[in-house]
């Protein structure tokens, strides 16, 4: 289990090692964050981007893993692949319960006040 400052999160090494590996398949052979020009902003940009993609992944998936194949009565052998599959796909699913959490946003009405 790791600990930060003392208190333990809950999170085991190896899920999060291979959550960081299901994120970097799918930013190496799915795109999931797409580069821009090659400027050096952009590729720092880019390259923070990926960086920061690939952390939230493995913290996705370690959290979310166990309790999606505890959920699916699932064994502990596939806890790893699982982990794997749901760091891959984080993106996807956070972005989607991002979209769907956030209250509606209303455009600008055009013109002026009247």
């Amino acid at each position: 289990m790791l600990t930060l400052f003392g208190v333990p999160l809950g999170l085991r090494s190896d899920v999060l090692i291979a959550g960081l590996l299901g994120s970097l398949i799918g930013i190496i052979l799915l795109n999931t964050v797409p580069g821009s020009t090659d400027t050096w902003p952009n590729l720092v940009r880019t390259t923070l981007r990926r960086m920061m993609f690939a952390m939230a992944s493995a913290i996705t998936a370690g959290y979310l893993t166990p309790i999606a194949l505890f959920v699916a009565n699932v064994p502990d052998a596939l806890l790893l692949s699982g982990a794997c599959a749901v760091g891959g796909g984080a993106q996807q699913v956070l972005n989607f319960v991002i979209r769907r959490l956030a209250p509606p946003t209303n455009s600008p009405s055009q013109g002026g006040t009247q």
